[in-house]
Protein backbone atom coordinates (compact mmCIF):
# COMPACT_ATOMS: atom_id res chain seq x y z
CA UNK A 1 0.00 0.00 0.00
CA UNK A 2 2.39 2.40 0.94
CA UNK A 3 4.50 1.27 -2.38
CA UNK A 4 1.97 2.23 -4.24
CA UNK A 5 1.35 5.36 -2.63
CA UNK A 6 4.92 6.57 -2.99
CA UNK A 7 4.92 5.07 -6.88
CA UNK A 8 1.78 7.47 -7.61
CA UNK A 9 3.53 10.06 -5.97
CA UNK A 10 6.38 10.16 -8.50
CA UNK A 11 4.14 9.77 -11.29
CA UNK A 12 2.45 13.72 -10.56
CA UNK A 13 3.44 16.05 -12.62
CA UNK A 14 4.16 18.17 -9.63
CA UNK A 15 5.26 20.96 -11.71
CA UNK A 16 1.81 21.57 -13.24
CA UNK A 17 0.58 21.51 -9.83
CA UNK A 18 2.67 23.58 -7.96
CA UNK A 19 2.08 26.42 -10.77
CA UNK A 20 -1.70 25.68 -10.84
CA UNK A 21 -1.76 26.33 -6.91
CA UNK A 22 0.20 29.34 -7.00
CA UNK A 23 -1.59 31.29 -9.81
CA UNK A 24 -4.53 29.85 -7.14
CA UNK A 25 -2.29 32.18 -4.61
CA UNK A 26 -1.96 35.26 -6.37
CA UNK A 27 -5.88 35.25 -7.01
CA UNK A 28 -7.06 34.95 -3.30
CA UNK A 29 -3.93 37.73 -2.49
CA UNK A 30 -6.12 39.90 -5.58
CA UNK A 31 -9.48 38.56 -3.95
CA UNK A 32 -7.87 39.69 -0.64
CA UNK A 33 -7.15 43.01 -1.43
CA UNK A 34 -10.07 43.66 -2.79
CA UNK A 35 -12.15 42.76 -0.12
CA UNK A 36 -10.32 45.17 2.26
CA UNK A 37 -11.29 47.61 0.47
CA UNK A 38 -15.08 47.08 0.60
CA UNK A 39 -14.39 45.62 3.82
CA UNK A 40 -16.34 42.24 2.57
CA UNK A 41 -13.84 39.19 2.88
CA UNK A 42 -16.88 36.70 1.89
CA UNK A 43 -15.58 35.96 -1.82
CA UNK A 44 -11.75 35.69 -0.54
CA UNK A 45 -13.23 32.78 1.88
CA UNK A 46 -15.87 31.07 -0.42
CA UNK A 47 -12.71 31.02 -3.21
CA UNK A 48 -10.61 29.67 -0.34
CA UNK A 49 -13.20 26.76 0.18
CA UNK A 50 -14.18 26.74 -3.70
CA UNK A 51 -9.77 25.65 -3.70
CA UNK A 52 -9.84 22.87 -0.97
CA UNK A 53 -12.72 21.32 -2.99
CA UNK A 54 -11.11 21.67 -5.86
CA UNK A 55 -7.59 20.04 -4.48
CA UNK A 56 -10.01 17.05 -3.10
CA UNK A 57 -11.71 16.35 -6.49
CA UNK A 58 -8.09 17.06 -8.43
CA UNK A 59 -6.78 14.08 -6.33
CA UNK A 60 -10.22 11.48 -6.89
CA UNK A 61 -9.87 12.05 -11.01
CA UNK A 62 -6.30 11.49 -10.73
CA UNK A 63 -7.21 7.85 -9.45
CA UNK A 64 -10.15 8.16 -11.78
CA UNK A 65 -8.67 5.82 -14.87
CA UNK A 66 -9.43 7.88 -17.57
CA UNK A 67 -9.95 5.12 -20.16
CA UNK A 68 -13.06 4.30 -19.05
CA UNK A 69 -14.24 7.64 -20.63
CA UNK A 70 -12.33 6.58 -23.78
CA UNK A 71 -13.67 3.12 -23.69
CA UNK A 72 -17.54 4.35 -23.17
CA UNK A 73 -18.91 6.90 -25.37
CA UNK A 74 -22.36 6.44 -23.73
CA UNK A 75 -20.59 7.86 -20.56
CA UNK A 76 -20.05 11.10 -22.09
CA UNK A 77 -22.62 11.39 -24.04
CA UNK A 78 -24.47 10.95 -21.24
CA UNK A 79 -22.37 13.81 -19.50
CA UNK A 80 -23.22 15.91 -22.41
CA UNK A 81 -27.30 15.68 -22.22
CA UNK A 82 -27.01 16.69 -18.44
CA UNK A 83 -24.78 19.89 -19.56
CA UNK A 84 -27.21 20.73 -21.80
CA UNK A 85 -30.22 19.84 -19.42
CA UNK A 86 -28.33 22.71 -16.73
CA UNK A 87 -28.30 25.02 -19.67
CA UNK A 88 -31.84 24.75 -20.80
CA UNK A 89 -32.88 25.23 -16.77
CA UNK A 90 -31.06 28.61 -16.21
CA UNK A 91 -33.81 29.85 -18.59
CA UNK A 92 -36.49 28.71 -15.85
CA UNK A 93 -34.46 28.27 -12.37
CA UNK A 94 -32.08 31.15 -12.65
CA UNK A 95 -32.13 34.36 -11.25
CA UNK A 96 -31.49 37.35 -13.42
CA UNK A 97 -28.02 39.06 -12.86
CA UNK A 98 -27.52 42.24 -14.69
CA UNK A 99 -29.75 41.34 -17.29
CA UNK A 100 -28.24 37.47 -17.60
CA UNK A 101 -29.52 34.32 -16.35
CA UNK A 102 -25.70 32.00 -16.10
CA UNK A 103 -25.96 30.88 -12.94
CA UNK A 104 -28.23 28.71 -10.37
CA UNK A 105 -28.06 30.16 -6.33
CA UNK A 106 -28.32 27.96 -3.92
CA UNK A 107 -27.93 30.38 -1.10
CA UNK A 108 -24.86 32.70 -1.39
CA UNK A 109 -23.07 30.21 -3.65
CA UNK A 110 -23.79 30.10 -7.47
CA UNK A 111 -23.01 27.38 -9.76
CA UNK A 112 -22.07 28.32 -13.43
CA UNK A 113 -22.44 24.94 -15.64
CA UNK A 114 -21.45 26.75 -18.78
CA UNK A 115 -17.60 26.10 -16.91
CA UNK A 116 -18.63 22.37 -16.88
CA UNK A 117 -19.70 22.17 -20.15
CA UNK A 118 -16.70 23.22 -21.82
CA UNK A 119 -14.77 20.76 -20.33
CA UNK A 120 -17.49 17.78 -21.09
CA UNK A 121 -17.47 19.50 -24.61
CA UNK A 122 -13.43 18.80 -25.00
CA UNK A 123 -14.23 15.21 -24.27
CA UNK A 124 -16.71 15.00 -26.16
CA UNK A 125 -14.84 16.38 -29.19
CA UNK A 126 -11.81 14.36 -28.01
CA UNK A 127 -13.46 11.15 -28.42
CA UNK A 128 -15.24 12.00 -31.51
CA UNK A 129 -11.77 12.64 -33.35
CA UNK A 130 -10.23 10.28 -32.08
CA UNK A 131 -12.18 7.70 -33.40
CA UNK A 132 -12.57 9.45 -36.93
CA UNK A 133 -9.23 10.79 -37.19
CA UNK A 134 -8.69 9.15 -40.58
CA UNK A 135 -11.74 9.86 -41.70
CA UNK A 136 -11.60 13.74 -41.10
CA UNK A 137 -11.88 14.88 -44.38
CA UNK A 138 -15.14 13.78 -45.04
CA UNK A 139 -17.85 17.00 -44.47
CA UNK A 140 -20.17 14.76 -42.40
CA UNK A 141 -18.17 14.26 -39.67
CA UNK A 142 -16.65 18.38 -39.51
CA UNK A 143 -20.94 19.35 -39.73
CA UNK A 144 -21.66 16.43 -36.87
CA UNK A 145 -18.94 17.69 -34.17
CA UNK A 146 -20.12 21.43 -35.54
CA UNK A 147 -23.57 20.15 -34.05
CA UNK A 148 -22.23 19.10 -31.16
CA UNK A 149 -20.91 22.33 -30.25
CA UNK A 150 -24.16 24.60 -31.56
CA UNK A 151 -26.97 23.07 -29.31
CA UNK A 152 -24.63 24.36 -26.05
CA UNK A 153 -23.75 27.81 -27.76
CA UNK A 154 -27.64 28.30 -28.74
CA UNK A 155 -28.92 27.81 -25.48
CA UNK A 156 -25.40 29.85 -24.29
CA UNK A 157 -26.05 32.79 -26.33
CA UNK A 158 -29.57 33.69 -25.36
CA UNK A 159 -28.57 33.93 -21.60
CA UNK A 160 -26.90 36.14 -23.28
CA UNK A 161 -23.36 35.33 -23.15
CA UNK A 162 -21.56 36.18 -25.97
CA UNK A 163 -18.07 35.46 -24.98
CA UNK A 164 -18.61 31.88 -23.93
CA UNK A 165 -19.87 31.11 -27.41
CA UNK A 166 -16.87 32.79 -29.22
CA UNK A 167 -14.68 30.78 -26.62
CA UNK A 168 -17.01 27.26 -27.53
CA UNK A 169 -16.97 28.35 -31.16
CA UNK A 170 -13.06 29.08 -30.96
CA UNK A 171 -12.26 25.57 -29.08
CA UNK A 172 -13.95 23.68 -31.82
CA UNK A 173 -12.29 25.29 -34.86
CA UNK A 174 -8.78 24.81 -32.50
CA UNK A 175 -9.57 20.78 -32.21
CA UNK A 176 -10.69 20.23 -35.75
CA UNK A 177 -6.76 21.58 -36.62
CA UNK A 178 -5.35 20.13 -33.87
CA UNK A 179 -7.22 16.79 -35.51
CA UNK A 180 -6.09 17.13 -38.65
CA UNK A 181 -8.75 19.44 -41.10
CA UNK A 182 -8.04 20.42 -44.58
CA UNK A 183 -6.97 24.12 -45.23
CA UNK A 184 -10.12 24.04 -47.99
CA UNK A 185 -12.85 22.91 -45.30
CA UNK A 186 -11.09 25.02 -42.87
CA UNK A 187 -11.37 28.22 -44.89
CA UNK A 188 -14.75 27.18 -45.77
CA UNK A 189 -15.70 27.05 -41.95
CA UNK A 190 -13.62 30.34 -41.68
CA UNK A 191 -16.24 31.75 -44.68
CA UNK A 192 -19.18 30.50 -43.06
CA UNK A 193 -18.24 31.88 -40.06
CA UNK A 194 -17.84 35.54 -41.11
CA UNK A 195 -21.33 35.09 -43.02
CA UNK A 196 -22.66 34.46 -39.49
CA UNK A 197 -20.97 37.26 -37.89
CA UNK A 198 -22.12 39.61 -40.18
CA UNK A 199 -25.82 38.63 -39.72
CA UNK A 200 -25.71 38.08 -36.01
CA UNK A 201 -24.93 41.46 -35.47
CA UNK A 202 -28.09 43.01 -37.56
CA UNK A 203 -30.11 40.88 -35.88
CA UNK A 204 -28.76 38.45 -33.10
CA UNK A 205 -26.73 41.17 -30.62
CA UNK A 206 -28.14 43.07 -27.48
CA UNK A 207 -27.63 47.08 -27.99
CA UNK A 208 -25.16 47.05 -24.79
CA UNK A 209 -23.63 44.16 -26.52
CA UNK A 210 -23.09 46.18 -29.96
CA UNK A 211 -22.23 49.20 -27.70
CA UNK A 212 -19.63 47.36 -25.94
CA UNK A 213 -17.68 46.70 -29.48
CA UNK A 214 -18.45 49.43 -30.74
CA UNK A 215 -16.61 51.66 -27.92
CA UNK A 216 -14.11 49.48 -28.46
CA UNK A 217 -13.63 49.97 -32.26
CA UNK A 218 -14.36 53.33 -32.26
CA UNK A 219 -12.79 54.69 -28.71
CA UNK A 220 -15.75 56.53 -28.16
CA UNK A 221 -18.12 57.17 -25.17
CA UNK A 222 -15.48 57.07 -22.10
CA UNK A 223 -18.71 57.99 -19.64
CA UNK A 224 -20.92 55.33 -21.16
CA UNK A 225 -19.91 52.15 -23.05
CA UNK A 226 -15.96 52.94 -22.53
CA UNK A 227 -15.84 53.21 -18.69
CA UNK A 228 -14.55 49.79 -17.72
CA UNK A 229 -12.09 49.83 -20.30
CA UNK A 230 -10.95 53.71 -19.31
CA UNK A 231 -10.92 52.56 -16.07
CA UNK A 232 -8.56 49.37 -16.82
CA UNK A 233 -6.26 50.96 -18.63
CA UNK A 234 -5.73 53.48 -15.69
CA UNK A 235 -5.15 50.63 -13.23
CA UNK A 236 -2.44 49.12 -15.24
CA UNK A 237 -0.39 52.29 -16.47
CA UNK A 238 -1.15 53.06 -12.68
CA UNK A 239 1.16 50.33 -11.46
CA UNK A 240 4.24 51.24 -12.93
CA UNK A 241 6.97 48.51 -12.88
CA UNK A 242 6.76 47.76 -8.89
CA UNK A 243 2.73 49.00 -8.32
CA UNK A 244 1.04 50.73 -5.94
CA UNK A 245 1.64 47.60 -3.05
CA UNK A 246 -0.82 45.65 -1.33
CA UNK A 247 -3.85 46.91 -0.15
CA UNK A 248 -2.80 50.25 -1.90
CA UNK A 249 -4.56 50.58 -5.60
CA UNK A 250 -6.65 53.34 -6.23
CA UNK A 251 -8.61 52.28 -8.85
CA UNK A 252 -9.26 49.13 -7.39
CA UNK A 253 -9.76 49.95 -3.50
CA UNK A 254 -12.21 53.05 -4.06
CA UNK A 255 -14.29 51.25 -6.81
CA UNK A 256 -13.69 52.63 -9.87
CA UNK A 257 -12.51 49.48 -11.57
CA UNK A 258 -15.65 47.69 -12.24
CA UNK A 259 -15.60 43.60 -11.31
CA UNK A 260 -12.21 43.92 -10.12
CA UNK A 261 -12.49 40.07 -8.20
CA UNK A 262 -13.55 38.46 -11.78
CA UNK A 263 -13.17 40.07 -15.34
CA UNK A 264 -10.78 42.73 -14.10
CA UNK A 265 -8.55 40.58 -11.58
CA UNK A 266 -6.03 40.97 -13.77
CA UNK A 267 -5.99 45.19 -13.95
CA UNK A 268 -6.34 45.13 -10.10
CA UNK A 269 -3.36 42.74 -9.78
CA UNK A 270 -1.57 45.15 -12.40
CA UNK A 271 -2.25 47.92 -10.34
CA UNK A 272 -1.17 46.74 -6.88
CA UNK A 273 2.31 44.84 -7.97
CA UNK A 274 3.10 46.57 -11.24
CA UNK A 275 4.97 45.23 -14.22
CA UNK A 276 6.97 42.72 -12.51
CA UNK A 277 4.01 40.82 -10.75
CA UNK A 278 2.33 40.83 -14.26
CA UNK A 279 5.56 39.35 -15.52
CA UNK A 280 5.30 37.04 -12.86
CA UNK A 281 2.20 35.32 -13.33
CA UNK A 282 2.47 35.56 -17.29
CA UNK A 283 5.35 33.15 -16.36
CA UNK A 284 3.27 30.92 -14.59
CA UNK A 285 0.87 30.90 -17.28
CA UNK A 286 3.50 29.50 -19.43
CA UNK A 287 4.69 26.77 -17.54
CA UNK A 288 1.17 25.78 -17.02
CA UNK A 289 0.53 25.58 -20.82
CA UNK A 290 3.85 23.97 -21.64
CA UNK A 291 3.32 21.14 -19.30
CA UNK A 292 0.09 20.54 -20.64
CA UNK A 293 0.79 20.38 -24.26
CA UNK A 294 3.86 18.03 -23.17
CA UNK A 295 1.33 15.89 -21.63
CA UNK A 296 -0.35 15.71 -24.89
CA UNK A 297 3.20 15.33 -26.69
CA UNK A 298 3.52 12.61 -24.69
CA UNK A 299 0.57 10.70 -24.97
CA UNK A 300 0.16 7.42 -26.59
CA UNK A 301 -3.35 7.43 -27.90
CA UNK A 302 -5.33 9.94 -29.61
CA UNK A 303 -8.10 10.38 -27.06
CA UNK A 304 -5.80 11.60 -24.22
CA UNK A 305 -3.92 13.92 -27.29
CA UNK A 306 -6.72 15.70 -27.82
CA UNK A 307 -8.14 16.04 -24.30
CA UNK A 308 -4.87 17.70 -23.76
CA UNK A 309 -4.36 19.61 -26.56
CA UNK A 310 -7.79 21.07 -26.30
CA UNK A 311 -7.52 21.88 -22.59
CA UNK A 312 -4.16 23.46 -23.28
CA UNK A 313 -6.54 25.87 -26.16
CA UNK A 314 -9.42 26.57 -23.93
CA UNK A 315 -6.75 27.91 -21.49
CA UNK A 316 -5.15 29.87 -23.40
CA UNK A 317 -7.76 31.38 -25.03
CA UNK A 318 -9.53 32.88 -21.83
CA UNK A 319 -6.11 34.12 -20.58
CA UNK A 320 -5.09 36.07 -23.63
CA UNK A 321 -9.39 37.13 -24.35
CA UNK A 322 -9.65 38.07 -20.35
CA UNK A 323 -6.23 40.12 -20.62
CA UNK A 324 -6.49 41.90 -23.85
CA UNK A 325 -10.21 43.03 -22.51
CA UNK A 326 -7.85 44.47 -19.46
CA UNK A 327 -5.27 45.65 -21.81
CA UNK A 328 -7.99 47.83 -23.92
CA UNK A 329 -6.73 45.42 -27.31
CA UNK A 330 -10.02 43.35 -27.04
CA UNK A 331 -13.72 44.07 -26.59
CA UNK A 332 -14.85 43.28 -23.31
CA UNK A 333 -16.98 39.78 -23.51
CA UNK A 334 -16.81 38.90 -19.94
CA UNK A 335 -14.12 35.90 -19.74
CA UNK A 336 -12.58 34.84 -16.40
CA UNK A 337 -9.41 34.66 -15.90
CA UNK A 338 -8.46 30.58 -15.20
CA UNK A 339 -7.15 30.36 -11.18
CA UNK A 340 -7.26 33.71 -10.84
CA UNK A 341 -10.77 35.25 -10.98
CA UNK A 342 -13.32 34.46 -8.32
CA UNK A 343 -15.27 31.71 -9.51
CA UNK A 344 -16.14 28.05 -7.65
CA UNK A 345 -17.10 26.30 -10.67
CA UNK A 346 -14.37 27.75 -13.01
CA UNK A 347 -11.92 26.73 -9.92
CA UNK A 348 -13.40 23.44 -9.55
CA UNK A 349 -13.45 22.67 -13.02
CA UNK A 350 -9.72 23.32 -13.48
CA UNK A 351 -8.51 21.52 -10.72
CA UNK A 352 -10.85 18.74 -11.92
CA UNK A 353 -8.91 18.63 -15.39
CA UNK A 354 -5.47 19.13 -13.83
CA UNK A 355 -6.50 15.86 -11.87
CA UNK A 356 -7.14 14.05 -15.55
CA UNK A 357 -3.94 15.15 -16.70
CA UNK A 358 -2.29 13.52 -13.65
CA UNK A 359 -4.24 10.32 -14.30
CA UNK A 360 -3.08 10.64 -18.30
CA UNK A 361 0.19 11.10 -17.45
CA UNK A 362 0.77 8.54 -14.65
CA UNK A 363 -0.45 5.81 -17.68
CA UNK A 364 2.66 7.08 -19.92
Amino acid sequence: MKRNFSIWLNRLDWVLIVTALLLTGIGLLSLYSTSFGRADFSNFYKQAIFLGIGLVLMIVFSLFDYRILRGDPYLILILYLVCLLGLAGLFFFAPEIRGVKGWYKLGSVSIDPIEFTKLILIMLLAKYFSMRHVELYRIRHILFSGFYVLLPCVLIFFQPDLGSVLILLALWLTILIVSGIRVRAFLLIILCGLLVLSLGWSFLLKDYQRGRISSFVIQTDPLGAGWTRAQSEIAIGSGGVFGQGFKQGSQSQYGFLPEPQTDFIFSAIAEEFGLMGVLVMFVLFSILIWRIIRIALNSQSNFPRIFASGLAVLLFLQIFINIGMNLGILPIIGISLPFISYGGSGLIICFIAIGILQNIKSSY
